[in-house]
């Protein structure tokens, strides 16, 4: 596996990660048409190219043999002293494989050298994520 920066060039890709992986990770909590609006609002090719640009996040996808995974989206600096992970995603058939680990792994290290003490996110009660967030502390 391969971590690396995303770019606006990778838009397309994350795109694809996030509408491959919301209806999963929120079939028991959004509705079909809250998980369309939400994925416009946060994943459009307008709100990503303003979330790599003038917003100042940042995102790193995770590739399995040349093939995009999973990612992470973060802001550094969010407030003093704290970064934000805003969203981390692996691909359903790739769950398991230490591929979320890695990239949470990989944002608290960026954010940490870039000065940031900590790091916060939220995450829906019912998400089954949550034990993941809450096994890593």
């Amino acid at each position: 596996m391969n971590l690396r920066e995303a770019t606006a060039a990778d838009i397309r890709v994350i795109q694809a990660l996030a509408h491959a992986t919301w209806p999963v990770a929120y079939a028991d909590i959004l509705s079909h048409a809250q998980i369309v609006y939400m994925l416009d609002l946060m994943y459009g090719t307008p709100a990503l190219e303003a979330q790599l640009g003038p917003k100042g996040h940042r995102f790193l996808l995770a590739e399995a043999e040349g093939t995009a995974v999973g990612f992470a989206g973060y802001e550094r600096g969010y407030t003093p002293g704290r970064s934000r992970l805003h969203k981390l995603y692996v691909l359903p058939a790739n769950k398991g494989q230490g591929i979320g680990h890695a990239l949470l792994e990989a944002v608290l290290v960026a954010c940490m050298k870039a000065g940031d003490t900590a790091v916060e996110l939220d995450v829906n009660k019912r998400n089954p994520a949550k034990a993941f967030v809450e096994r890593l502390g």
